[in-house]
């Protein structure tokens, strides 16, 4: 393998929103990219492939092949896929090739899935993306761990990313990720539930008021426009996240009540995105109204339907 980062051949496996945007980011610096996506090969496919092509991104056929031409691997897919596209990798996983887990997993999963890329011969090392990636692109905070984590930071940051060692003991990392989740992605549910019920009774002017009162630091009118936005926008991605969270709650030994309700008002909200309700999903004007009544008013008047 390449000892210099910048000439390694880099493997992402995931051509999702956080995948195009490293790929572009890593693309600039003129670092070879290649990727891997099982929808490829469905109805998105093709805007994958134009994206790919507009930045120089190589496609892999399968998880073997982007594996067996990589120097490093960053996988960086739904959460409930992180220990499987581990187990693809490390079939084909040269000795000592990185593997960054970007995934949102709970501590268990990122341990499985090291063993997996360790008994491989592969370099496992877990990472926790700590807010969302959008604004901050490659730049986003990067909790690292695992034994190979200190040895990893420099060379990740030699090519654009912002990572810190958090630990060198697998699950520090996502367990950190996952405990913040259950506020900020408890937080979007709660928003969103609690304004468009606010909504129904013809209350909400009073509970931003009152809210703004309590948290005067928060543009609620804003904060609530950019979560339901957001959960719009990724509530599949999110709910499956958030599972990961309810199963560290439950590896800690804790009954996940909390996260449990979070996941299923995300995926509820997804559901309804899915039907359409929103709008056209990939469209700009998808998600992206700047009063929350809007797509609260969506909500109402399906639900009296």
């Amino acid at each position: 393998m390449a000892g210099d980062p910048k000439r390694w051949q880099i493997g992402l496996v995931g051509y999702g929103e956080v995948g195009r945007i490293l790929a572009e980011d890593l693309r600039q610096q003129d670092i070879r990219v290649a990727a891997y996506d099982i929808k490829l090969g469905g109805e998105q496919g093709a805007a994958l492939r134009e994206h790919a092509a507009r930045f120089g991104v190589a496609l892999a056929a399968s998880h073997a092949e982007l594996a067996a031409t990589s120097d490093f691997i960053i996988s960086a897919v739904t959460a409930s896929q992180a220990v499987p596209v581990a187990k693809a990798c490390a079939a084909a996983i040269n000795q000592g090739t990185w593997f960054l887990d970007f995934n949102s997993a709970s501590p268990g999963a990122k341990q499985r899935a090291a063993a997996l890329i360790d008994g491989a011969a592969g370099r496992y090392v877990e990472g926790a993306v700590m807010t969302s990636v959008p604004p901050y692109r490659i730049k986003v905070p990067l909790l690292l761990g695992g034994p190979g984590a200190k040895e990893l930071e420099p060379l990740l940051n030699a090519i654009g990313f912002a990572a810190k060692v958090a630990s060198d003991k697998l699950g520090v990392s996502s367990a950190v990720k996952m405990c913040r989740s259950i506020m900020i992605k408890g937080l979007e549910a709660m928003v969103i539930e609690s304004f468009t019920t606010a909504r129904a009774y013809g209350v909400e002017d009073a509970v931003v008021a009152s809210l703004t009162e309590t948290f005067p630091s928060i543009n609620w009118e804003k904060q609530g426009a950019y979560f339901f936005q957001r959960v719009i926008e990724h509530g599949r991605r999110r709910a499956e996240e958030v599972r990961e969270v309810a199963e560290t709650v439950r590896e800690a030994g804790l009954t996940p009540w909390s996260a449990q309700g979070t996941a299923e008002r995300q995926a509820w909200v997804a559901d309804l995105a899915d039907e359409g309700l929103f709008g056209t999903r990939g469209t700009k004007e998808f998600a992206r109204s700047a009063d929350w009544r809007t797509e609260a008013d969506r909500i109402l008047a399906k639900i009296k339907r």
